[in-house]
């Protein structure tokens, strides 16, 4: 996989920038939070983060779980803020906290497989959804291969996958936004059928189509 992390090299400095040596096998460390910049008398304040998540949370999102392996084993964590950013080159790009302790195992593997959760794996869902510090080990009893371009992590019975290497890594406030190129991807129609697994107003739900084009 290392081979992988020398086509990051937006990832790479990000790790070394954190003060945490591309080889090391211990703990990352997250980022610490963004510096507040204060408000001036003719600007209005920002709105309270209470009533900016209630707002958001009337879009509707997909989950993803985005899994990598470093020289420590395989890391993963679910994902709403998920997107296709280009056709030429295949880009695609998700965003992470900066306080994330699995993105620093991520960028350091440099390369990740983007999983498309169905309607039925909510509880694969919830399992990747805990933080690493109250389940170390997310793919203790989760059925998985190697994806066939990266070797990242590629969930059994997902409906979609992308299998990818970090592009590039760009700072959004708290967040980290990352770019990846896509090197495989491809689709299991038998798992397809039930429809995604969608996240709405903080609860988990599905999708029908009423009418399909011909």
């Amino acid at each position: 996989m290392m081979g992988h992390a020398a086509m990051a090299v937006t990832a790479v400095r990000y790790l070394r920038s954190a003060g945490a040596p591309i080889t090391s096998r211990r703990p990352v460390d997250p980022l610490p939070p963004p510096e507040l910049r204060a408000v001036r008398d003719d600007e209005h304040p920002p709105p309270d983060q209470k009533e900016f998540r209630r707002v958001l949370g009337h879009f509707a999102s997909g989950l993803t779980v985005i899994a990598a392996e470093d020289e420590t084993g395989p890391t993963g964590f679910v994902c709403q803020s998920f997107a296709s950013l280009s056709l030429d080159p295949p880009l695609v790009a998700f965003m992470v906290a900066r306080t994330s302790t699995t993105w620093p195992r991520i960028a350091r593997a440099g390369a990740c497989c983007v999983n498309i959760l169905g309607a039925g794996q909510e509880a694969l869902c919830r399992t990747f959804a805990v933080s690493s510090a109250r389940r170390p080990d997310k793919f203790a009893g989760v059925a998985y291969r190697p994806a066939p371009a990266t070797g990242s992590p590629l969930l059994d019975g997902v409906p979609a996958w992308l299998d990818c290497v970090v592009h590039a890594v760009h700072t959004g406030g708290d967040h980290l936004i990352v770019v990846c190129r896509v090197s495989a991807l491809g689709t299991d129609e038998s798992a397809a059928h039930t429809g995604p697994l969608l996240f709405h107003r903080g609860g988990y739900g599905g999708f029908m189509p009423r009418s399909e084009d011909r």
